[in-house]
């Protein structure tokens, strides 16, 4: 294995003020990331549950972009656990944290019963056609729920891959599907490095994969290259909608949050072939 390099720390400034310490260190190794900062998200010694990874082959400055999202590794793990684990999730992105709650059916039942409680406490008078509403609402979610574990069930493959970011963690997790993404959900990068791509070409051959996924709003260079680069170079790349897009005019023409949701069944449906 190739040595890394101590180099250094840097000190970050929350929005709020807080600090803290962020050390350095600088892989020769073709196989990680060569730029890496550590901290165990705190200024002074104490006691923590939890650390802070960042890393990137760009610069440790870009790395101190509060844009960079941290991966966070619990503090009881040894080292070989945390360079497997790290490993991993260079790719994979495992143990990710996803802000894209509305993209589960699960959630959107929980947030639609929640919703109509709290209006219900506002406007009391009209609690039972809230109540109602949100009842015919949730069976309909429900109802789709279901067509999305059928299909799971039913499919050839269990594996999504996206040559794109990725806001999908919470459905996935649903279905329990395995999956790998050239992007975490949040990410701000746009440039997926020359590893990722043949990673993620690698893992499109080794799966059998008929389709390479990517999200709206966005150029599809990314799942193209992907597809360039497996021995094929026949796979279709298909978009899945996470409504980061959606227009008021999509509204006012009749897009829905369920119209959506049932299009992105059809497109994972013809993923899982």
């Amino acid at each position: 294995m190739q040595s890394n390099t101590f180099a250094g720390y840097s000190v970050k400034e929350s929005d709020e003020g807080n600090l803290s310490v962020r050390y350095q260190f600088e892989t020769k190794s073709n196989e990680a990331p060569k730029y890496v900062q550590f901290n165990d998200h705190g200024f002074k010694p104490d006691e923590v549950e939890h650390f802070h990874i960042y890393f990137g082959d760009e610069s440790f400055e870009a790395l101190m972009d509060s844009k960079t999202n941290p991966y966070f590794v619990p503090s009881a793990f040894e080292t070989e656990e945390v360079l497997d684990s790290l490993m991993e999730h260079s790719h994979s992105h495992e143990g990710e944290s996803d802000e894209h709650v509305w993209l589960s059916l699960k959630n959107a039942k929980v947030l639609c019963q929640a919703i109509s409680d709290k209006i219900a406490e506002v406007d009391p008078d009209n609690k039972n056609e809230y109540s109602t509403n949100a009842e015919t609402y949730i069976a309909k979610l429900s109802e789709l729920d279901a067509k999305y574990k059928a299909v799971v069930d039913s499919a050839t493959k269990k594996t999504v891959l996206f040559g794109d970011r990725f806001p999908f963690r919470y459905l996935v997790d649903d279905y329990n599907l395995d999956y790998y993404a050239a992007f975490s959900g949040c990410s701000a990068e746009t440039e997926a490095s020359f590893e990722t791509i043949i990673f993620l070409s690698n893992k499109v051959d080794d799966l059998g994969l008929n389709t390479v996924l990517t999200i709206d709003g966005t150029q599809h260079k990314i799942a193209e290259t992907i597809v360039s680069n497996t021995k094929s170079n026949n796979q279709q790349v298909l978009t899945m909608d996470s409504m980061q897009s959606t227009t008021s005019d999509d509204v006012k023409n009749g897009t829905t949050y369920l119209s959506i949701m049932e299009q992105n069944l059809e497109v994972l449906k013809d993923t899982l072939k």
